[in-house]
């Protein structure tokens, strides 16, 4: 006998008056599943196809849920400081909650969140307290075509976390794409990656030795079991042109975290990725 269906099972649209409200909605790309958490009634879970994507608490943007968001925050906070008038550009959108961590942290920043999917993003403006333009300006388009259109020095921060599934599309790891992000960077200006990777670190391993091949210094930072191979996770890969802050307070940021973190450089980068391919755009015919 079939099941019979029920609100939760359908999609749904948004209440007309906005804010978040627990759903599957439908989105240029396929589902969005809306959850609240159970610790707090302004906690929230958002799924892309069945893929955490997002974790936002409203009223709270300085609280981050996801580890690695935690780890490229205080990266950045080792490098700049809150007054700074930071320009950002962040390559995948979900819930905005880097954007919205960094417009509280750096009240002079302007970001655009590039997001391929207009309707999430029409729903993520609708649902969360993100701040508006100038300071947070979510622009609809494809990642490496909005990096390749923008000038030369344009941008101190580039985040790059977009995932198909639980992969980043192959064309924003190339060489290619990594001179793209340079030449958009400013000087001293810092590439940070989110990179979802299995146990054996393969991804990883090419993601870092092709950044390594267009930045001149490079760190990454993971949990230790990522590290040793033991789990599926993330690794967070930060390049620039100007060397990294690696110094004890930020190590002692990291190990202290809710999953310790720790980070490599220099020779252990050197050695993580020996030998492995350096990504490219396949030939033109």
């Amino acid at each position: 006998m079939g099941r019979r269906s029920t609100r939760a099972d359908e999609a749904r649209e948004p209440e007309a008056s906005g804010g978040p409200a627990e759903g599957r909605y439908e989105i240029s790309s396929g589902m969005a599943e809306l959850i609240r958490e159970p610790e707090s009634a302004d906690s929230w879970l958002l799924k892309i196809n069945g893929v955490q994507s997002s974790h936002v608490v409203v009223g709270d943007p300085l609280r981050l849920d996801f580890e690695y968001m935690r780890w490229m925050a205080a990266l950045i906070g080792s490098r700049w400081e809150s007054g700074e008038k930071l320009r950002v550009l962040h390559l995948g959108g979900g819930a905005c909650s880097m954007a919205r961590y960094l417009a509280a942290a750096y009240p002079q920043a302007r970001q655009v969140v590039v997001e391929i999917d207009a309707k999430l993003a029409e729903l993520v403006r609708r649902w969360f307290d993100i701040p508006r333009a100038p300071l947070v300006r979510i622009r609809v388009g494809e990642a490496r075509a909005v990096t390749e259109s923008l000038s030369e020095d344009s941008r101190d921060l580039l985040i790059r976390d977009v995932f198909s599934g639980s992969t980043t599309p192959e064309p924003l790891t190339t060489l290619e794409f990594t001179r793209a992000v340079r030449r958009v960077l400013s000087p001293g200006g810092v590439y940070l990656v989110n990179c979802g990777d299995t146990p054996q670190l393969a991804g990883a391993r090419e993601e870092v030795a092709t950044i390594g091949e267009v930045f001149e210094h490079l760190v990454m930072i993971a949990d230790p079991p990522m590290l040793k191979g033991r789990r599926h996770g993330n690794v967070v890969i930060a390049a620039s042109d100007e060397p990294l802050e690696t110094g004890p307070a930020l190590i002692r940021e990291l190990l202290h975290g809710a999953v310790p973190a720790q980070l490599w450089d220099g020779a252990k980068i050197q050695q993580f990725c020996r030998g492995s391919a350096i990504r490219q755009d396949p030939p033109v015919n």
